[in-house]
């Protein structure tokens, strides 16, 4: 396997998954922009809007001996899992290392080394996926991400329709990651030996509480919104009509925790990408027409 002048290794197809999602469609562009080969897995071909460039191909994770199609020659898996049932990884893992070298995994920061189970669901749905992938032959790397930037985006709806966001736990302090840094990552470990058994940790580069938020997508807009802070059981019963009770609850057991301890800053996307990471002010700007 050669290497050219950027450190980047020649070579073959690039495949994603999730790549309608809002980390996926980046890593497609981004990769296109560096003119890697990229496949993007589909369950609908016919139904997705991705960049012209792109080779799209039918497959879904819930059924892994249909995945050959999508692996064949390729050298890379940029692996989103999708609430599947974490009993299914091992035949996709299967899947993957007959054909791919490497697998970059987005993955969460919220894990902690060494629990045999970990604090609530999600996290420990994340940890159970690591460790089947750091089992397999597969070289790898975890992008162990703080929360997207785009969750917010479940405040759209209060945002359009008037100027207060009515939500629990005001005072909540996150690093949000914009969706572009969180790609700029990915592509760099898709296409480089460099990254290889790497547990990175990536936040936005600034703590803002769930207020902040809200004003700084109010200057986005150009309209003033004030911050409602509402019990958490209203949330709740609303969070519950679309999720199961053990989600819900680690949801809002994690923002009345980034009360008590607001996330860490990470400067890992800027010495990885040269680049700072984009604040959440700069997200608000680039998703102003969302919220308006």
């Amino acid at each position: 396997m050669s290497i050219n002048e950027n450190g980047f290794s020649e070579r073959k197809t690039i495949l994603v998954t999730g790549a309608t999602g809002n980390v996926g469609r980046h890593v497609v562009s981004q990769l296109l922009d560096m003119a890697v080969p990229v496949r993007a897995v589909v369950r609908n071909p016919g139904s997705v809007d991705l960049p012209d460039g792109v080779e799209i191909v039918r497959g879904d994770l819930a059924e892994p001996s249909m995945l050959g199609e999508a692996l064949a020659g390729v050298e890379a898996v940029f692996l989103v899992w999708p609430g599947l049932p974490t009993s299914l990884a091992p035949a996709v893992l299967d899947e993957l290392k007959r054909h791919a070298r490497r697998v970059v995994y987005l993955s969460s920061m919220s894990i902690r080394e060494g629990r045999a189970q970990q604090a609530e669901p999600i996290t420990d749905f994340h940890a159970t996926i690591e460790k089947l992938i750091e089992g397999s032959d597969l070289n790898w790397t975890f992008l162990r991400i703080s929360g997207l930037a785009t969750n917010t985006l479940g405040w759209a709806q209060q945002t359009r329709s008037g100027d207060v966001v009515r939500w629990p736990y005001a005072a909540a302090a996150r690093t949000l990651i914009h969706e572009k840094d969180v790609a700029a990552v990915a592509v760099r470990a898709l296409t480089s030996d460099r990254h290889n058994g790497a547990k990175y940790i990536l936040t936005g580069p600034q703590v803002l509480t769930q207020a902040e938020q809200v004003q700084a997508i109010g200057e986005a807009i150009g309209r003033p919104l004030r911050y409602e802070e509402i019990s958490p059981e209203v949330i709740r019963q609303q969070m519950l009509t679309q999720l199961p009770p053990a989600m819900v609850d680690g949801m809002l057991n994690a923002w009345a925790g980034f009360v008590r301890e607001p996330e860490p800053i990470s400067s890992i996307v800027e010495e990885i990408t040269g680049t700072p990471a984009h604040t959440y002010k700069e997200w608000a700007i680039d998703h102003a027409r969302d919220f308006s």
